[in-house]
């Protein structure tokens, strides 16, 4: 077993760390807000102060947080990760979904210390975190993914390699643009529907079955028929309009129009600005009812 440093212990954070607890292994655990760390100390881990202190001796290291100033928050400065002593050789795994150019610096920092760096953000909800199904979206040199591989097994039921560094984070950041893409759309969709006079349950079951459908779309449809943007919250606006945002400026970045992209960041952006930023990404339905 090996000591693990888990930086980061949001909904989806918890349940990652939590796999590594349960995997037997020696888990040091650190976030911004000490209390969210309780029910896993109680399960066996130990908690930190800060990342620093969290790293020491540590085989791997691994991040998971909202942005990129939260990712350099846990990594650099006199108290970051990489201020600390873990052991040679070890693995600096960010599995947060932040920009590419914040990826890039990171690895290239890591790498001055002696670090092996995975980009490695997720794809999967909280409960599939805490069921070790994730999937990783890695970039990586190859023989680093390999060693890393039994670490990492106990958070997911699949690796997807995309290349050198920064080819897990470019791939994430077109997928979860095209997730914001379908959920303005769906949200879209609905209201036509509740304007034409329709019943939406029947038009969400019959969404689900037809060819329009996707888990995206199956998924939100299901969340805005239910109501439920202030509770049992899995995705926070915020965090799709940060999400909606780093896609956009990838895509612009390379030279892609992404005129659908700007839609949904113009989309997300007025929700967020109405105040909705820490209810559910489905409350986009009632920006359009307004």
């Amino acid at each position: 077993m090996a000591r693990i440093a888990w930086l980061g212990l949001g909904r989806m954070g918890s349940g990652m760390a939590g796999r590594m607890v349960d995997a037997g292994h020696e888990v040091r655990v650190c976030n911004r807000t000490p209390g969210r760390a309780e029910p896993l100390v109680a399960r066996g881990a130990i908690l930190a102060a800060t990342p620093r202190e969290a790293v020491q001796d540590a085989a791997m290291i691994v991040a998971m947080v909202a942005d990129d100033p939260a990712s350099r928050a846990v990594w650099l400065g006199p108290d970051g990760a990489l201020a600390g002593t873990p052991a040679p050789g070890a693995f600096a795994v960010e599995c947060s979904t932040i920009s590419r150019p914040h990826v890039l610096d990171l690895a290239r920092q890591a790498a001055e210390r002696g670090l092996r760096y995975l980009d490695a953000p997720v794809t999967g909800l909280p409960a599939a975190a805490a069921a070790g199904a994730l999937t990783l979206f890695v970039g990586a040199d190859p023989a680093h993914l390999d060693a890393a591989r039994p670490l990492l097994e106990p958070l997911c039921a699949n690796i997807v390699h995309f290349g050198d560094v920064g080819a897990g984070t470019s791939y994430k950041l077109m997928q979860n643009l095209l997730g914001s893409i379908q959920i303005a759309a769906t949200a879209e969709a609905l209201r036509t529907a509740e304007l034409a006079g329709l019943d939406l349950p029947i038009v969400v079951d019959t969404l689900s079955q037809g060819g329009a459908a996707s888990p995206t779309v199956v998924r939100v449809a299901r969340l805005i028929l239910a109501d439920a943007h202030d509770h049992d919250i899995d995705f926070t606006a915020a965090l799709r309009l940060k999400d909606t945002r780093l896609g956009v400026e990838a895509a612009d970045t390379l030279g892609t129009p992404a005129a659908l992209g700007h839609t949904a960041l113009d989309i997300f952006t007025r929700l967020v600005a109405a105040g909705h930023g820490d209810l559910a990404e489905t409350k986009v339905i009632d920006l359009l009812r307004e």
